[in-house]
This record gives C-alpha cells, sequence and structure tokens, in this order.
C-alpha cells in the first residue's frame, strides 16, 4: 500500500517535549540526591574532626599521668582543656587493679558548645610507682 498522494510522512528529528520533560524529572531527582548527599557528608566531616579533637585530649591527659613522677591519686580528678579552639571538659577515675603494682585510670572527655555530643573515653594502666 502506498500513502496518500499529498500526505507526506513527518520526519522525526528531535525530542518531543514530553521526553524533555521526563529526562528532566529524572536528572533533577539525581541532581537533588547529590545535594543532599554533600550536605550529609560536610557534616560528617565536621563530626570526625571534633571526635578526632576529643580523642587529642584525651591521648593529652592520658600523656599527662603517665609522664608524670608520682602516681596518680586514687580517686576522680577532673579539668578542661582548651584543643582546637574549643573547650573540653575530661574526668579522670583512678583505681586500684587487681595487681598491686599497676593502677587503672579511666579518662572521659566530652565536648561543650558544638561539639558538646562528641565524647571519647580511654583507659590506661600505669606502675604505681616508676
Amino acid at each position: 500500500m502506498c500513502a496518500l498522494p499529498g500526505k507526506i510522512s513527518p520526519e522525526r528529528n528531535g525530542f518531543t517535549l514530553l521526553e524533555i520533560m521526563v529526562a528532566l524529572a529524572i536528572f533533577s531527582l539525581a541532581a537533588l540526591a547529590m545535594v543532599r548527599l554533600q550536605g550529609y557528608s560536610v557534616r560528617s566531616t565536621a563530626n570526625l574532626g571534633d571526635s578526632s579533637m576529643a580523642w587529642q585530649v584525651a591521648r593529652n591527659v592520658a600523656v599527662e599521668i603517665l609522664s608524670n613522677p608520682a602516681p596518680p591519686t586514687l580517686g576522680e580528678t577532673d579539668g578542661e582543656e582548651v584543643n582546637g579552639g574549643q573547650e573540653w571538659r575530661w574526668t579522670a577515675t583512678t583505681e586500684k587493679t587487681d595487681d598491686a603494682r599497676l593502677v587503672r585510670t579511666d579518662i572521659a572527655v566530652t565536648g561543650t558548645g558544638n561539639a558538646a555530643l562528641r565524647k571519647a573515653r580511654l583507659t590506661i594502666a600505669r606502675p604505681v610507682e616508676q
């Protein structure tokens, strides 16, 4: 069968409006997901930085306890440190162990302000006499 004379079959040389709108909708969903992922990544990086600062404060307190020639006193001591431009509160709890030659110290660090949710815990053992 032939086409009717006078009717010319249209050629498709591009996309229809509907195809373009569907493609834009798919692209916008992907772009929105990427923007949300970027925001989550930035928050995670900030949280990781605060957590590493809390661990650094805990290690600094541990080094002070281990390098002090006098053994730590039994019980709880606390203090504040400034590290990374933020204040950190620490508590060191020292108690005897089963071995009379050693004492155990648990160090807990908590941030203040924006880093209030960041915490670190560290346990060290130290000889009573050095």
